[in-house]
């Protein structure tokens, strides 16, 4: 059996891609000669060579526009961005050029691009290493948002990324990149990027969550079953488009949800699936449908970022009052 971290698991993705389609071109700071500030494209450039594996200067929003540009010229590429935090400068190139080509042009042109970054934290880096901003991408029309929970889901949401036509944010969790190894013996190529993946199920309460969050609730899962409670976990994976189809069908079977992100508490993507959920399912709901985020606040430096973050105690508290709620 072999043992794979998700850094590894995306750099055995990349080596694929970049083996089976000619097309691919991977494009990012530093991801060449130093693998990448993950080392997650770590000796892709040997491999490869320079004009497959480029080594961008420090300008994110030319590292956007190169991409919309190879990509409406037949190539495929996949832009790495080193931190979520980073991308604000290639906003303007992804909001207003990649987000609606497809549109603006009659679907004559499309922007087949993969933007990979760094994201969540957990790390005790700094505010702007540490940021989950997904929301703003998730808001954008024309713009899918993806996030991997396991090494094995990274490996198979980055093949599935790459063969959509529309531009795809690749969100991965900077806590999970090395925090530990699955046992992997075969890949999935059969993932359905639009489907939100069911890991447990249970008939007590719906919990929802995504990427880095995804360790706290599962643990949170395992706690409550030894005390004769069982929750259905949702690993939403797709940010945008959601499949409200797998979260409606569950919360009927349960009447209570909660959801947790490690986004900012306003007007996020957690909200949006709560108002969805109430707006479908009010007269079928036991208890108010809750959140549990981080903070509306900068991410604070390490010695304050685990009171910041959503932790085991936060979600078990929002939990146990759903639970508590009578008809």
């Amino acid at each position: 059996m072999t043992h794979y971290s998700m850094a590894q698991t995306i750099n055995l993705a990349l080596d694929s891609l970049l083996s089976e389609d000619q097309r691919t071109i991977l494009i990012g700071e530093d991801i060449g000669l130093n693998g990448g500030v993950f080392r997650v494209t770590s000796q892709l450039m040997e491999k490869f060579g320079e004009e497959r594996v480029i080594d961008s200067p420090l300008a994110e929003n030319m590292i956007a526009g190169l991409s919309i540009g190879m990509a409406m010229q037949g190539l495929k590429p996949i832009a790495e961005f080193q931190f979520l935090g980073f991308i604000y400068p290639a906003l303007e190139q992804i909001i207003s050029h990649v987000s609606k080509m497809r549109y603006r042009t009659l679907s004559r042109l499309s922007c087949p691009i993969i933007f990979r970054t760094p994201y969540g934290g957990g790390l005790n880096a700094p505010e702007h290493h540490s940021e989950s901003t997904e929301g703003l991408f998730a808001q954008i029309p024309g713009l899918r948002v993806l996030t991997p929970s396991t090494p094995a889901k990274a490996y198979s949401l980055m093949r599935a990324a790459f063969q959509s036509n529309d531009p795809v944010i690749f969100l991965e969790p900077t806590k999970l990149y090395h925090a530990s190894k699955q046992e992997i013996t075969t890949f999935n190529d059969n993932i359905n990027i639009n489907t939100a993946s069911i890991e447990n199920t249970g008939q007590h309460l719906t919990l929802i969550s995504w990427g880095p969050m995804m360790v706290e609730s599962r643990k949170i899962v395992s706690a409550y079953r030894e005390h004769g409670i069982h929750i259905e976990l949702i690993d939403l994976v797709s940010l945008q488009p959601i499949d409200y189809d797998t979260i409606i069908n569950s919360v009927l079977k349960t009447r209570r949800c909660v959801i947790v992100s490690e986004a900012a508490n306003t007007v996020g993507v957690a909200s949006e699936i709560a108002y969805t959920i109430q707006e479908k399912l009010f007269n079928h709901l036991i208890a108010p449908v809750k959140r549990v985020n981080a903070d509306h606040h900068v991410i604070p430096y390490y010695k304050l970022e685990s009171m910041y973050r959503p932790n085991i105690n936060k979600i078990s508290k929002v939990i146990n009052q759903v639970l508590a709620w009578k008809n």
